[in-house]
C-alpha cells in the first residue's frame, strides 16, 4: 500500500489503538512508517521503523537511513558523540512533533501535530471523539541516505 492508502486507513483511530501488529508488519514490509504522538511525552514511529523518542512538550528529531536501516538522529541526545559531522547531520531530514498546537485563532485544536519535509500524507488519531494527533505517513524511498 501507499503512503496515501495506509493514511487514509489509519484516519479516524482511535488513540492507544493506532497500530496493530499485523499492520505494523504490513507497513514494514510496504517500507512506509508512520509518526504520531502519544501520552504527553513521546513520538512514536511504526512500521519500517520501530520506536520511539522522547517529546515532553514536543519535539525535533531527524531521521535518515544507511545501508541496513532507517534511524532517529535526536541532536540533544547526540551531542556529546562525534558519530556524524554538521554536513551529514544536515542531510537528515527534520521530523516536529508540536505538543498543543495552535490554530490562527491561538485556541489549542489537538494534543499533537507531526509535520515534517518528507513527502507525507496526514492522519487523524481521535479521543473520544475529539481530535487527539495529526500523524504523518511517508515511505522509506523518501528519507535520505547519510553514511558515516
Amino acid at each position: 500500500m501507499t503512503p496515501k492508502q495506509w493514511a487514509e486507513k489509519l484516519n479516524g483511530r482511535e488513540y492507544c489503538n493506532e497500530v496493530s501488529r499485523e499492520e505494523q508488519k504490513q507497513m514494514s514490509d510496504d517500507g512506509i512508517i508512520a509518526v504520531f504522538g502519544a501520552s504527553d511525552d513521546l513520538l512514536e514511529f511504526a512500521g519500517a521503523l520501530n520506536d520511539e523518542v522522547g517529546a515532553y512538550e514536543g519535539t525535533t528529531v531527524r531521521i535518515f537511513q544507511n545501508t541496513k536501516a532507517v534511524k532517529i538522529f535526536d541532536e540533544e541526545e547526540n551531542k556529546e558523540t562525534a558519530e556524524y559531522n554538521r554536513k551529514q547531520i544536515e542531510k537528515m531530514l527534520k521530523v516536529k512533533a508540536t505538543w498543543c498546537p495552535e490554530d490562527e485563532n491561538d485556541e489549542v485544536y489537538a494534543s499533537w501535530e507531526i509535520d515534517t519535509a518528507i513527502p507525507h500524507e496526514h492522519f487523524d488519531i481521535m479521543e473520544d471523539g475529539e481530535l487527539y494527533c495529526r500523524g504523518i505517513v511517508f515511505h522509506v524511498r523518501d528519507v535520505p541516505i547519510v553514511e558515516k
